[in-house]
């Protein structure tokens, strides 16, 4: 059973962060929760649907009761919000985050925070295109995976306490390591979504009066996550830039082989790497479908 939440405060009150306080509100086990933002009107949208109870601009003011904190910022960002918090955190309290790329994240907290054994980095893998705290909803994570990336010097009761939390949201919970989390997340999360915004950026450069005047459904599936905050996927790829630039290189040659086939009339080839294709993708549907 989850210990109770005495003071959560989120630093970072949108899709994530808002949808965590309504999961935690739902199931009773936040006593308070303060939202902190940039944005003074968000926060107050925040407490006016009831996702936060209070809120604050200043993180550190914000922090001063807390016994956990979670924050959901652009990765770039997380070390700036460590440094912030740090004079003020309480010793005993916990700290979390979301972000989508881990190692840039551990490396921040262990300079800035003042116990880093005491954050459990973490990365919920679930969201929309839509951002703010208005997009909340409590059943955000529900049967999606969230991925703790604790190391050796990690404390064993804020390690639990993190699962707990996530547990609680209805995210199935595992550990991983942070380099195999990074490793893995660039090729199956980092990579669709350069991809995407290529593909679109592709076809805007084409040229015409509307090159997008005959896109269908297939074009607005697999652009669909282009719609995403190109401020946070920025710093996305430039955290987890090792993994990622492998990623892409495997990317662009497979797009070089495709190429060629086309440009020689090999339809063996094209066959052949449509059909493998195909094949993949659905064996993976038919073992991980029910998490989607």
């Amino acid at each position: 059973m989850m210990q109770d939440i005495e003071h959560l405060v989120i630093i970072g009150t949108g899709l994530i962060g808002g949808s965590v306080a309504l999961a935690l509100r739902k199931a009773g086990v936040a006593k308070r929760i303060t939202g902190v933002g940039r944005r003074l009107e968000n926060l107050q949208l925040a407490v006016k649907l009831g996702v936060i109870d209070d809120y604050s601009l200043d993180i550190g003011a914000a922090v001063t009761q807390a016994d956990m904190v979670l924050v959901s910022v652009p990765v770039a960002a997380s070390a700036s919000v460590f440094q912030a918090m740090a004079a003020t955190l309480p010793a005993n309290a916990v700290v979390t985050d979301a972000g989508s790329s881990k190692q840039s994240v551990m490396a921040a907290a262990n300079q800035y925070l003042p116990n880093p054994n005491r954050f459990v980095p973490a990365h919920p893998i679930a969201g929309t295109e839509e951002s703010g705290a208005a997009a909340a909803f409590s059943e955000l994570f529900e049967a999606h995976w969230c991925i703790l990336t604790p190391d050796l010097h990690t404390d064993a009761e804020a390690l639990e306490r993190v699962h707990a939390l996530w547990t609680v949201t209805g995210s199935k919970v595992i550990e991983m390591d942070a380099a195999t989390h990074d490793e893995q997340l660039a090729a199956v999360s980092h990579l669709p979504h350069m991809a995407a915004f290529a593909l679109v950026n592709a076809v805007r450069k084409s040229g015409g009066a509307d090159p997008f005047q005959f896109a269908a459904g297939g074009f607005r599936d697999f652009t669909r996550i282009a719609s995403s905050s190109p401020e946070m996927w920025r710093d996305i790829a430039l955290c987890n830039r090792p993994a990622l630039t492998l990623k892409l290189d495997a990317l662009i040659t497979e797009l070089g082989v495709l190429r060629r086939a086309v440009d020689g009339g090999d339809t063996d080839l094209l066959l052949k790497e449509f059909s493998q294709a195909r094949k993949a993708r659905d064996s993976w549907l038919l073992k991980h479908g029910d998490a989607l």
